[in-house]
């Protein structure tokens, strides 16, 4: 028998390949702003430690402790070792916590809107969704998740910055909140874009930890290392939380080649400094965008744009038509927009200008 949690379950639709929408639409040529992903590859150190490797011990199974790409990340961030837990991308990783969290009737708080995959992997475990709307200006609200707890609250998940509004809540408001959560609930902060944010020099979260045993924090090499090929995502825990994870973390989940390829890229934080630098001009040039065209968006602290245009449908599909993929689907009329190389954004916003004018 199907679990009752999982029969009325919509679950998450990738995308079609490239290839696929191209034949489907008679395209020539089909630019991908729709997923999120590093519209300026990954660093070059990356297919050269590949090539390096090549396939030799290609019939062994990976260093299941991933113990190359842990020590460098235990460096990096200043945290133990033992304190990190790898996933198969950060997807493996929230279907990890919640497992291994939650029961059936405890309640998440989520913010609205935000990631589609903690609420479909909480309601899977037979949890209760609150959901906790985003202010007026599409940013996460603190004070409202913390209204909305109860003795019956496990979790509480906020992507900072947030999928799909591209809001950033400061470093300062969190360790505020974290103060006046109950340490029976635990947070876990999706930090899936914080490379991007330009907004303050402190922005993870990850120094909190020590403070907080019922704080998780996420990252991954999906966004600005641009790996979304490779799915390897980590998080950062308390040792004891961490032993449990580990316990019903699947072995071997990451590959050689995921780790090999993590690695390089980690040790490339010159590449990482370039992509954000030129991903904040670009989506600054979004913004003013927009408010010449008197278009409501979301201040993005990301590497992409959310704004509201009416008769959206109809516009992403004439983006479509002319080789311009985008996410809908997010909210009534509200597109969101990756941000691309600086021509394709300059043509994408040509088209809209034409659209909105017509």
């Amino acid at each position: 028998m199907v679990k009752k949690t999982i029969e009325k379950l919509k679950p998450y639709i990738p995308e079609k390949t490239i290839a696929e929408m191209k034949k489907e639409q008679g395209l020539t040529k089909l630019v991908r702003l729709s997923a999120n992903e590093n519209a300026w590859g990954t660093s070059p150190k990356v297919a050269q430690a590949i090539m390096d490797w090549g396939v030799k011990d290609a019939n062994r199974y990976p260093d299941s402790e991933v113990t190359s790409l842990r020590q460098a990340i235990a460096n990096g961030l200043n945290v133990d070792p033992e304190a990190l837990v790898f996933g198969d991308g950060l997807d493996e990783i929230i279907q990890l916590l919640s497992r291994t969290l939650l029961s059936p009737g405890d309640e998440v708080i989520l913010t609205q809107p935000t990631f589609s995959e903690y609420a479909l992997h909480a309601k899977i475990e037979g949890a209760k969704m609150v959901d906790v709307p985003v202010d007026v200006s599409g940013t996460t609200d603190l004070s409202g998740i913390l209204a909305a707890i109860t003795p019956a609250t496990e979790m509480v998940w906020l992507c900072n910055p947030n999928n799909p509004t591209g809001t950033y809540v400061t470093h300062q408001a969190i360790a505020a909140f974290m103060a006046k959560v109950p340490s029976s609930v635990t947070v876990i902060v999706d930090e899936a874009y914080i490379d991007f944010v330009t907004a303050e020099k402190q922005t993870s979260v990850v120094d909190l930890l020590p403070k907080y045993d019922n704080l998780v924090v996420l990252r991954t090499f999906s966004k600005v290392y641009g790996l979304a090929n490779f799915r390897v995502g980590f998080a950062v825990v308390a040792p004891q939380l961490a032993k449990i994870l580990q316990t019903v973390r699947l072995p071997y989940n990451l590959s050689t080649f995921a780790e090999i390829a993590a690695d390089a890229a980690y040790s490339d934080q010159q590449f990482v400094r370039r992509v954000v630098k030129t991903v904040a001009d670009e989506r600054q040039k979004w913004m003013d965008f927009f408010k010449t065209h008197a278009l409501l968006s979301y201040p993005s602290q990301t590497n992409f744009v959310f704004f509201k245009v009416d008769q959206a449908a109809e516009l992403s599909q004439k983006l479509l038509q002319n080789g311009y993929l985008v996410r809908t689907g997010l909210g009534h009329d509200w597109l969101r927009i990756t941000v691309g190389q600086p021509a394709d954004n300059q043509a994408v916003q040509k088209l809209i200008s034409e659209f909105i004018k017509k």
